[in-house]
């Protein structure tokens, strides 16, 4: 099967050694992803926004959607953070229903961080 990797586009991505998505065959796998200056100074809702514009992207480079989405994983610094992530969650995949779980962690690389979400779709059209 062949594999197509999508790049972070940062350079923290060369240094860590990491994809921000990686496809093979039907299945891609989306890094867990954080929202991208500016936005990762915002709320818990706009960070979780960016992140899932930045999964669409990624999926979409590589010729997959949203409604190719079958699990995520979203990682919450607080639950104080839980309302805004899991609006902008429903308000993306409302309708797609992929399985999710969400986690309650210490803290991410960076303090302004709040959310991280992981994508998993299976593109079998």
């Amino acid at each position: 099967m062949s594999r197509k990797n999508v790049s972070t586009g940062s350079p923290f991505g060369d240094e860590f050694g990491y994809s921000r998505a990686v496809r093979v065959g039907d299945h891609i796998h989306v890094a867990g992803t954080c929202a991208q200056p500016p936005h990762d100074h915002g709320d818990a809702y706009q960070q979780a926004k960016s992140a899932l514009a930045i999964i669409e992207s990624a999926l979409a480079e590589l010729g997959a959607g949203l409604e190719d989405v079958v699990r995520t994983v979203v990682y919450i610094t607080d639950t104080a953070h839980g309302e805004g992530v899991t609006r902008a969650h429903g308000e993306t995949f409302g309708a797609i229903m992929p399985a999710s779980t969400l986690v309650v962690i210490a803290a991410l690389l960076k303090p302004n961080l709040v959310v991280e979400i992981e994508a998993y779709a299976i593109q079998d059209r």
